[in-house]
């Protein structure tokens, strides 16, 4: 079946995707393509904008900028509503075939890079990001009663057999309730040890995501896991994909997220927060929005938004001098900068390996860095001018440039070893292990990534720290005895 055409753009906050994204539905408005595309309609990636409202703290790009191009699953959420991966990728989905079946061309942006490699690529939904009531495995015939049994059996302490009979609704917060935390962790270690050694106990969405597999389909997370590897070692595209990456250098880029912070501020930021802090105060009436707000889980929604959690003290009164403000305004600034490392670091570990894994089979999914390292003439020059041409050679099926040809920059950071992508193989890869040396309490253990991430932990200082003191404590043992 021949896939129809996606164009996809990613990178950082604050880099252009917005820009570069308007300018292609432009050129492609203009049409006189090969096979007929003419028009395009711009869908939203970034997980924070598909909130109405709150224009500046989600930096929505102005309307007078987007030049009349359609912008869709923007602004059509009520803010303090849930909406993850799982119903982004179907709403998406359903939107890319009516905009094909108009002979356009669907152009995705977002920073949410996972979002965007949910959507191009199938089968990697399973033990996602929260509480995916969409796009779960698909449904499977439940096993034999008594080989469901048996997988329950495996839980023998009464209080964890009930947990699993009454899985909560939502997940517990593991800074507010770390012992419901721990529990369910615990709970999923004895059901599924191979997938509790994913996710890390604190992780608590993904946890309870992996306890209700199991409970509506009667199988192990890592079982349904095991069975996509077997279908497909490597996740086959959805859509014939062209992938933009928008790159700055992070020190030109820091300057310049700097100073958007500072201007965010200037068109109303603080008024937005108070605006937040009024909405989560209204799920539990008889707060008040600054007592309520000090419990928001900050990872759910648009609490997640930068600069939240970094003025909540300024604003509920706690800290109101000028120097509290100006330490919430770095907090804020340090908040978006490692974000944006964050977003760099999923491109190069998550998105750009399953690229070239896809590739190895055919190329069909190529993906080029644009550096927008630079403004004003440099952008036509490095990324205006590019993109246009490139997607324009994709669209006509014309042999297209080697994408680490385009720049030094392109060259080096395409330039990945290669990863883990086939479902099994990450499991293991990113299997946690519980630091003996910094667990101090046994409920609340220490977790670890294996590989570079352990190997990080146990230079840090107060890993070393910690270790010293048992060696200590160890040879004073050792004496008395």
């Amino acid at each position: 079946m021949t896939l129809r055409p996606l164009i996809a753009i990613c990178g950082t906050t604050g880099v252009g995707k917005s820009n570069i994204a308007v300018e292609l539905a432009l050129r492609l408005g203009q049409g006189g393509f090969r096979h007929g595309w003419r028009g395009a309609k711009i869908i939203n990636a970034d997980s924070m904008q598909v909130y109405e409202g709150l224009d500046v703290i989600t930096n929505k790009m102005p309307k007078e900028e987007r030049k009349d191009v359609e912008h869709l699953l923007m602004d059509f959420k009520k803010p303090g509503e849930q909406y993850v991966v799982g119903q982004w990728v179907q709403d998406a989905t359903k939107l890319i075939n009516e905009i094909h079946e108009n002979g356009e061309v669907p152009i995705v942006v977002g920073g949410t890079s996972y979002w965007i490699q949910h959507l191009v690529f199938s089968d990697r939904l399973i033990g996602s990001p929260p509480n995916e009531k969409v796009l779960t495995p698909p449904k499977q015939p439940h096993k034999s009663l008594d080989e469901m049994q048996e997988l329950v059996a495996q839980v023998t302490e009464p209080e964890l057999l009930q947990l699993f009979e009454f899985l909560p609704e939502s997940p517990p917060s593991a800074g507010t309730d770390p012992d419901a935390a721990f529990k369910m962790h615990n709970l999923l270690n004895a059901l599924d040890p191979v997938m509790a050694a994913r996710w890390h106990w604190r992780d608590t969405r993904k946890v309870l995501r992996s306890l209700e597999i199991i409970k509506e389909t009667g199988r192990k997370g890592s079982d349904i896991v095991a069975e996509q590897a077997s279908r497909s070692a490597v996740s086959e595209p959805k859509f014939r994909t062209l992938f933009f990456w928008l790159y700055a250098e992070p020190s030109v880029l820091e300057k310049r997220l700097y100073e958007r912070v500072d201007k965010m501020i200037e068109l109303g930021l603080l008024d937005e927060i108070r605006t937040l802090q009024r909405i989560a105060s209204e799920v539990s009436p008889d707060s008040s929005p600054s007592a309520h707000n000090s419990e928001v889980d900050y990872s759910l929604g648009i609490y997640q938004a930068i600069g939240y959690k970094e003025f909540h003290d300024f604003l509920s009164g706690t800290e109101t001098s000028q120097g509290d403000f100006s330490r919430a305004v770095d907090r804020m600034k340090l908040s978006t900068r490692q974000y944006a490392k964050r977003q760099i670091s999923w491109i190069r570990n998550k998105l750009i390996p399953i690229v070239n894994s896809v590739n190895q089979q055919r190329t069909q999914t190529p993906l080029y860095l644009l550096d927008a390292t630079e403004l004003g003439s440099e952008w036509m020059t490095n990324v205006q001018e590019p993109a246009i041409k490139i997607m324009e050679d994709f669209l006509d099926d014309r042999d297209l440039p080697e994408p680490k040809s385009l720049s030094e920059r392109a060259r080096n950071l395409l330039s990945v070893r290669e990863k883990a992508v086939e479902p099994t193989a990450v499991l293991e890869a990113r299997r946690k292990v519980i630091c003996p040396i910094c667990t101090t309490e046994e409920n609340r253990p220490v977790m670890i990534e294996q590989g570079p991430e352990w190997e990080i932990h146990q230079g840090t200082r107060s890993h070393k720290r910690l270790a010293a003191k048992a060696e200590r404590e160890r040879r004073t043992n050792d004496t008395i005895s």
